[in-house]
C-alpha cells in the first residue's frame, strides 16, 4: 500500500478513538478513585468486551504465528488456553478480592491488606516490570506491522499511538480507556472474522493441508511447525503457566474487576472475553504452522504476514484499521494500569491526580525509544557491566523472566483466599519460588545453571522450560503453607 494513503488511515482511526476518549471525560469532574478504577460502572457485556479488547494487542498479529511456526500443535493450543485462562481465574478469583476489599484498584491493593506493605511492594515491582515491557512491545509491534503492510517509517505509528492514546488517556483514565474498549472490541471483532472469512474462503484444503505438513526447509528433528507434530505438549504447558501467572499480575485486570458494578458482571464478563480470545488465538497459532507447512518465512515473527503479502489495497487497509484498534486498546489500558500500580502500590496512594496525569504522558517517550531497539550499557551484582539489546529476543527474555517471578509469585498471592496463610509464609513462598528454581538448575546440572535459569528460563531451544516454571510453582506453594503454620500471624 501507498504509504500516504497508510498514514492517512492511521490518522483517521486515532481520530475516533482519541474523540470517543476524549468524549468519555468531557464536562465531569473525575477524582482519583473514578481516574483509576471506574469503581461500579460497567455491565457484563461492557466488562466482557473490554477484558477482551484490551487483552488483544496487536501481539496478536504476531505471537501466535510465530509459536505455531516454531512448535506446532500443543504450543499454539497451550498458547490459546494460556491467553483465556487468565479471565478464566479472575472469573473465579475476583469477585472473592471484591468481596474482601470492596474499596480496592490493583490486586497488591489486596495484598496489602493481607500479606503486608513489604508484599504489596514486591507485587507492585512485578506488575510494573511485566506491564511496562508489554507496553514498549506492543509499540515495537505496530511499528513492524505498518512496516511490513505499508513500508511505513515504524516511529510514525509509534509517536501518532503513543500521543493520542496517552492524551486521552492522561485526561479521562480508565472510564475513557473503557469508553474505547467498547468501539475497539467491536472494530477487532468485526474485521478479525471478516478478514479470517476471506483467507479461508480461498483454498481451504490447501490451507488444511500446509498446517498438517513440516516445514521443507526445517533441518533440526524437533519440529518447524506442524499440526500433525505431537511432542511439543512439555512447551505448550509452560506457556499455559507462565502466561497465566504473569497475566494475574496485568492490573489492568483487576481495575476492571473493581469498575464491574457486581460479582455477577464480572464474572459473566471474564468468560464472555475467555470465550472471545481462545478460538481466536487458537487459529492465528494455525495459520503459523500453514506458513511454516510453505517454508516461506524468512522472518518467523511475522509469519502470518507471509500469508497477505499479495492481498489487495482494500485487505490491507482493513488490517492497518485493525493494527490501530488492536494497538490502542492494550496500550490505552497498560498506560493506565502502570500508573495505577505506581500511585497506588509503589508510591503508597501518596501520588496526586494531577501527577498521575503527567505520569501517564511520560511513560510513552520512554516506552517508544525502548521500542526502537536500542542498546543500553547495564550494571548488575555478581555480572558486572554489560550491554543489552531491546530486540526480539532482548524482550521475550525480559518477559520470561517476569513471567518466571510471577510464577514463584501467584500462588503465595491466590493462597491468601485460604485464611490460615500468613504475611511471612507468603513472603518466604515467594522468595523460595525463585529458591527452588535454583535448586533444580542445581539438580539437574550444578549452582550457575540454576541462577542462570531465574535470568533466562528457557529450555535448550529457547522456549519456556516448564520444570523451571513448574519447580517455581511448586517450591512457593509448599513453603507458603508450611510457613504459615510455622509463622502465622499474630
Amino acid at each position: 500500500m501507498e504509504t500516504n494513503i497508510a498514514y492517512g488511515l492511521m490518522i483517521a482511526t486515532l481520530g475516533i478513538f482519541g474523540y470517543i476518549g476524549y468524549q468519555a471525560s468531557t464536562d465531569k469532574e473525575m477524582g482519583a478513585d473514578e481516574y483509576l478504577s471506574a469503581r461500579g460502572s460497567q455491565d457484563w457485556l461492557r466488562i466482557g468486551l473490554s477484558l477482551f479488547a484490551s487483552g488483544m494487542g496487536i501481539w496478536i498479529l504476531f505471537g501466535p504465528s510465530e509459536v505455531g511456526y516454531w512448535g506446532g500443535f500443543w504450543d499454539v493450543v497451550g498458547y490459546a488456553v494460556s491467553a483465556a485462562t487468565p479471565f478464566l481465574l479472575l472469573a473465579y478469583v475476583g469477585p472473592k478480592i471484591r468481596e474482601r476489599l470492596p474499596q480496592g484498584v490493583t490486586l497488591a491493593d489486596y495484598v496489602r491488606i493481607r500479606l503486608g506493605r513489604p508484599m504489596q511492594i514486591y507485587v507492585g515491582l512485578i506488575s510494573v516490570l511485566y506491564m511496562f515491557t508489554f507496553l514498549f512491545a506492543e509499540f515495537t509491534a505496530i511499528g513492524k506491522a505498518t512496516e511490513t503492510l505499508s513500508d511505513a517509517e515504524p516511529l510514525v505509528p509509534m509517536l501518532l499511538v503513543g500521543a493520542v492514546t496517552a492524551a486521552y488517556t492522561s485526561r479521562g483514565g480508565l472510564p475513557a480507556s473503557l469508553a474505547t474498549d467498547r468501539i475497539q472490541a467491536w472494530t477487532i471483532l468485526f474485521l478479525v472474522v471478516a478478514l479470517l472469512l476471506t483467507l479461508f474462503g480461498g483454498d481451504l484444503s490447501g490451507l488444511i493441508s500446509d498446517a498438517k505438513a513440516y516445514n521443507p526447509e526445517g533441518d533440526i528433528d524437533w519440529s518447524i511447525g506442524s499440526m500433525s507434530y505431537m511432542d511439543s505438549f512439555k512447551s505448550g504447558l509452560a506457556l499455559v503457566v507462565a502466561i497465566t501467572a504473569a497475566e494475574m499480575f496485568s492490573q489492568g485486570n483487576w481495575q476492571r474487576a473493581w469498575a464491574s458494578e457486581s460479582d455477577e458482571a464480572l464474572a459473566k464478563g471474564a468468560w464472555l472475553a475467555a470465550a472471545l480470545v481462545l478460538p481466536l488465538v487458537f487459529v492465528m497459532g494455525v495459520l503459523g504452522t500453514v506458513v511454516a507447512g510453505q517454508g516461506n518465512a524468512e522472518d518467523p515473527s511475522a509469519a502470518f504476514f507471509y500469508l497477505i503479502e499479495d492481498a489487495g489495497v482494500m485487505f490491507v487497509a482493513a488490517f492497518i484499521v485493525l493494527a490501530i484498534a488492536l494497538v490502542c486498546s492494550s496500550v490505552d489500558t497498560l498506560q493506565n494500569a502502570v500508573v495505577a500500580s505506581i500511585s497506588r502500590d509503589l508510591s503508597d496512594s501518596r501520588m496526586s491526580l494531577q501527577s498521575a496525569r503527567y505520569l501517564t504522558v511520560g511513560l510513552i517517550p520512554i516506552a517508544i525509544y525502548l521500542a526502537t531497539g536500542p542498546t543500553v550499557p547495564l550494571s548488575l551484582p555478581l555480572i558486572g557491566v554489560f550491554t543489552f539489546t531491546f530486540d526480539a529476543v532482548g524482550v521475550f527474555g525480559i518477559f520470561l523472566f517476569a513471567d518466571l517471578l510471577a510464577a514463584a509469585t501467584v500462588m503465595p498471592v491466590l493462597l491468601t483466599l485460604w485464611g490460615q496463610v500468613s504475611s511471612r509464609g507468603a513472603l518466604l513462598g515467594a522468595i523460595s519460588g525463585l529458591l527452588s528454581v535454583v535448586a533444580y538448575g542445581l539438580w539437574t546440572a550444578d549452582l550457575w545453571t540454576g541462577v542462570e535459569y531465574i535470568f533466562s528460563p528457557t529450555n535448550e531451544f529457547g522456549l519456556a522450560n516448564l520444570w523451571v516454571f513448574l519447580s517455581a510453582v511448586i517450591g512457593s506453594t509448599a513453603v507458603t503453607v508450611l510457613g504459615s503454620y510455622v509463622l502465622p500471624d499474630e
